[in-house]
């Protein structure tokens, strides 16, 4: 029975639903593999959607490390999210937002809310059956509209926290034997002792699927190398599936190859045959063009720095909290042919002034300061503005490299020794970045005493600076006559007007503000003065694609590529 006295139905539902679990271990790429399937789907001419099921109780994922959790995505709605959500965004090219993302507290804090509400007619309101009905309403929340929906539950089969979500699958497929399936993602280890892939990790997976009454339809199996026919063959039986429902998930040299691996294999074919959908003709022609390009051997190669201080966990160093600035800086050399090797400098090894770290940087045919927050590193992003500006080395501000690139300015051309921004000075003589009135008109207000400008915002820019030639030049503009372009924000300070002219004076020219002139959105150096310096408090990386790069980005490439061009 449900929970409110109704049997579930098993008529068929408008929207089919694919779920996607992992297992054996996290980092798998559920969501690469769930969006390379919708590639293919959407190919077919079905409409995709998705939503990420989260175990966390944060309520998004705003303010979770980004070292411990990766990068943060951020959404035309203001959404802070898991970095899967930008994989759809890029491979379905989609936009998504608050209703394509859940928590375990959103759904509990939902469920409580309720009660405290008296939504439940006095019922005894326990975690199951009612948090699992939460997660279906969600669902269908997210599936209106769409044909299909990836649902990707985060985490690993049997763990304690997502046990709901799993839960949830059970019920649907109940209620809608017929359109729901259920993709399992797990690991095939290569122990260098057996030089073999071992699919008893898979089988174990499956087998806590089964003690929770779930058989999945497909195993997509991640491995160093593609999986063979004797390992399909013995997950197929231990695991009661056709040898052909094992799809072999490899190591690429581009993510953007697997949802040709996957038509390579039907994946897409089975799914539509098992959700009783028409096999509709498939339209790939710019996704392979797009995975030519990428494999292509590149005649020019670029070095690009980045100053970061998100990349040490442990013994290791990662680059997951750069994901959607890296992804942007392929997508804008792939589309002009241009191989770029990325170079992470530790920004506290500048502050430091290590050997190592100021050889990369002097090496360097473009540098980039990104997003961060706090005092950790600061002086050593500011080392590496300096040298780009003085060296005219192409530079690119995101965030908290446009912000620090007005403290440098000032400092070191303006004269305003000791300036800094009050979020790591709260004292200084020179407040160039400072808060803001605390007010819903100005900001987000996420919590007490939290607020930030989240999401998309306007912005006008100024007629005749290089951003306006950009964004004309790709016809980017939002309204051409008006001068008006949006991009998304994540931020919580703001540059101050107060020292707009003393740095205007001096060649600082603030090509974007918003349209009532109140936020500084864009700053860029006189090209008399430098090449190409731009700062930027919006982040035009969480809204580049694969198939649409960044004009932004693209245009960088372009002057770093020229002004090595020059050096030769």
């Amino acid at each position: 029975m449900g929970i409110h006295g109704t049997s579930p139905t098993k008529s068929g539902s408008k929207t089919k639903f694919v779920f996607v679990s992992g297992g054996v271990l996290s980092g798998l790429g559920k969501g690469i593999t769930a969006a390379s399937l919708g590639v293919l789907l959407k190919a077919r001419g079905y409409k995709v959607t998705n939503i990420k099921c989260e175990n966390y109780l944060n309520l998004d994922s705003g303010n979770i490390n980004p070292v411990e959790h990766g990068d943060v995505f951020l959404c035309e709605d203001g959404l802070e999210a898991d970095l899967d959500l930008g994989s759809y965004e890029r491979f379905l090219d989609e936009e998504v937002g608050n209703r394509n993302f859940t928590t375990i507290g959103q759904i509990y804090t939902k469920v409580i809310d309720d009660t405290r509400n008296l939504q439940f007619n006095g019922a005894t309101v326990d975690a199951i059956p009612y948090i699992p009905e939460e997660v279906i309403r969600r669902i269908h929340e997210a599936a209106q509209g769409y044909d299909i929906i990836l649902v990707e539950l985060g985490g690993t089969a049997g763990e304690y926290q997502n046990v709901v979500f799993y839960e949830s699958y059970r019920v649907m497929k109940l209620r809608y034997p017929d359109d729901v399936i259920h993709v399992h993602v797990t690991y095939f280890p290569r122990p260098a002792h057996i030089n073999e892939l071992k699919s008893k990790p898979t089988q174990l997976s499956v087998k806590l699927l089964n003690s929770m009454g779930i058989q999945p339809d497909f195993i997509v199996g991640r491995a160093e190398f593609p999986i063979d026919d004797k390992r399909k063959e013995k997950v197929a039986f231990y695991c009661n599936l056709e040898k052909e429902a094992v799809i072999s998930n490899p190591d690429c040299k581009s993510v953007y190859e697997l949802p040709l691996l996957f038509r390579d294999q039907n994946f897409d074919t089975m799914v539509l045959e098992k959700l009783g959908l028409e096999q509709k003709s498939i339209k790939l022609e710019p996704w392979k063009k797009l995975v030519s390009t990428i494999n292509a051997d590149k005649k020019d190669q670029l070095k690009i720095a980045i100053i970061a201080k998100y990349i040490a966990t442990g013994d290791y160093e990662l680059t997951d909290s750069y994901v959607s600035l890296i992804e942007a800086l392929r997508h804008a050399s792939w589309q002009q042919e241009i191989g770029v090797n990325l170079q992470f400098i530790n920004a506290e090894d500048l502050e430091k002034n290590k050997a190592e770290a100021r050889q990369q940087l002097e090496s360097a045919d473009g540098i980039i300061v990104p997003i961060g927050w706090g005092e950790r590193g600061v002086e050593g992003k500011i080392k590496a503005i300096t040298y780009a500006r003085e060296h005219k080395v192409p530079y690119l501000g995101l965030c908290y490299g446009m912000q620090l690139a007005t403290v440098e300015f000032a400092r070191n051309v303006v004269g305003l020794k000791g300036a800094h921004t009050t979020e790591v000075d709260p004292d200084t003589k020179y407040p160039l970045i400072h808060d803001i009135p605390f007010e819903e008109k100005y900001q987000r207000i996420k919590g007490q005493g939290a607020s930030m400008r989240l999401g998309a915002y306007d912005c006008v820019l100024k007629p005749g600076s290089l951003m306006d030639k950009i964004y004309d030049k790709h016809h980017a503009y939002k309204n051409k006559k008006q001068h008006l372009i949006s991009e998304r924000h994540r931020h919580r300070f703001e540059f101050n007007n107060e020292y707009r002219e003393a740095l205007s004076a001096e060649g600082m020219i603030f090509s974007g503000t918003s349209p009532d002139d109140f936020f500084v959105e864009m700053i860029e150096l006189d090209r008399k003065l430098h090449p190409f310096f731009v700062g930027t408090q919006a982040h035009p990386e969480y809204k580049s694609r694969p198939l649409a790069p960044h004009p932004i980005f693209i245009e960088y490439l372009r002057a770093a590529l020229s002004e090595r061009r020059k050096g030769k």
